[in-house]
């Protein structure tokens, strides 16, 4: 017997990629019984449009949870931490878009169409990966099915949307006075962005490397289920791009691989739209990205640095695939897969 449709909610639904999720929601036609918006007390009962109606804000609370069947929550790792646990003992799937389960061995990490299966060991919270881990799996869970991946080196240039509403403003201002030579301090980067890229996201660990290319790093090992022997290493940078994450991947496989062949297994991937005709110039960019929803591949070519090796380019909008898509793509998998 087909369960009945969902009672849903989405909790940071006044936010950046909370908004992002009802636009996606509404685009993608998902099918719910009722809906409810939560926010933090500041934005509880102010309105919010979606499908063409009002709706009043409610202020994120235990009981609330009680007759919702599945939460998009996009609110932040400490309001995470505080309500997934509770949201999940009253049977609500919580589909968590922070980092605070990623790493949890209890919870899943998900890319839709990539680690499906994984869904069904959830109890209670799904975890959504960070963005820059999100646009690269398509591609590379297509490549490492056919290749199998031994080790790859990633550098990412990621927009100033993935570190929220503040950092987009900081770009604007800081272009501003830069054009008219005034002088300008940095809030939400250590130093100014316009003009600039800052070889630093997220906090320093011991090692060296940030917490933001450890997540690419150990992300992908979770959701891949690659073990120790398959080595990884990141570099993520910040540019003065509004929307849409860049990456430059080198990847070395245990079996040959030829440009030409993976070109047309990437172009038969789900979720991904290659773009690649050098003769031409065609070749992703992060504006060819904004608003959409694939994983554009480009730059395609055999590395000369690695044995059985590939280059490739790829760019996604990191409020889309990096955040929101997912979030709404695992939703509707656990209805689909009934898991709810």
């Amino acid at each position: 017997m087909t369960k009945a449709l969902p009672n849903i909610a989405v909790l940071g639904a006044t936010g950046v990629v909370g908004r992002e999720i009802l636009n996606i929601l509404e685009e993608n036609k998902v099918q719910y019984n009722s809906i409810k918006f939560l926010a933090s007390a500041r934005s509880a009962g102010s309105t919010i449009e979606f499908k063409g109606e009002k709706h009043t804000v409610i202020e994120a609370t235990p009981e609330v949870f009680k007759d919702i069947n599945i939460c998009l929550a996009s609110a932040g790792g400490e309001t995470s931490k505080k309500f997934a646990p509770i949201a999940a003992q009253y049977g609500c799937v919580f589909i968590d878009n922070s980092s605070a389960f990623r790493m949890d061995p209890e919870v899943p990490l998900v890319i839709a169409g990539v680690n499906d299966e994984d869904l069904r060991k959830h109890k209670g919270i799904i975890a959504n990966p960070n963005c820059s881990t999100s646009q690269l799996m398509l591609p590379l869970k297509a490549l490492d099915e056919k290749y199998k991946v031994k080790k790859m080196i990633v550098s990412t240039y990621q927009a100033v949307s993935g570190a929220g509403l503040k950092a987009i403003n900081e770009l604007t201002d800081n272009i501003k006075t830069n054009l008219v030579g005034m002088p300008y301090e940095p809030s939400a980067f250590k130093y100014e962005i316009a003009f600039n890229v800052i070889p630093q996201i997220d906090m320093f660990c011991d090692n060296g490397y940030t917490k933001e290319e450890m997540k690419v790093t150990n992300e992908t090992r979770k959701i891949l289920h690659f073990d120790e022997n398959v080595k990884i290493s990141c570099t993520a940078v910040r540019v003065p791009v509004y929307i849409g994450h860049s990456e430059a991947v080198s990847v070395e496989f245990e079996n040959e691989v030829d440009p030409n062949e993976a070109r047309e297994l990437l172009k038969n991937t789900w979720g991904v739209e290659v773009r690649d005709e050098i003769s031409d110039f065609v070749y992703p960019t992060p504006k060819d990205a904004a608003g959409k929803n694939p994983v554009y591949v480009g730059r395609i070519r055999k590395s000369i640095a690695f044995d059985n090796g590939l280059e490739f380019f790829c760019v996604a909008d990191n409020l889309r695939i990096g955040a929101a898509l997912n979030t709404v793509r695992i939703a509707e998998k656990v209805i689909e897969m009934e898991l709810y």
